[in-house]
């Protein structure tokens, strides 16, 4: 498992060279630095979350609610409305319609 794991790996290094203008600072060179630690400690590595949020700002419960199958059913719903507003808004008009403008 950690063999076919550090083989993707090296091949990713291959695909994303480090940039020697940056260093210190190159991306590229920081993964291959963190992911070689992380081998070398073993397979069961956790790194520690510094927040209890993403990128996003959200936390582990308001992405569970909003992932939640009844909000997406409601999600789904407002969508139809929405689908059919743009559907009545963009539907061709008839001859009638044409002479009321």
């Amino acid at each position: 498992m950690a063999a076919s794991r550090y083989r993707r790996f090296l091949k990713l290094c291959e695909e994303w060279p480090v940039d020697e203008t940056k260093r210190g600072r190159d991306l590229g060179a920081y993964l291959r630095q963190r992911v070689a630690q992380a081998f070398r400690e073993g397979e069961n590595t956790q790194y520690p979350r510094p927040r209890d949020t993403s990128f996003s700002g959200l936390s582990l419960e308001e992405y569970k609610l909003i992932l939640s199958t009844d909000t997406l059913e409601e999600l789904k719903e407002i969508d139809k409305g929405m689908w059919k507003k743009l559907q009545e808004k963009f539907a061709p008009k008839g001859p009638e319609e044409d002479h009321k403008a």
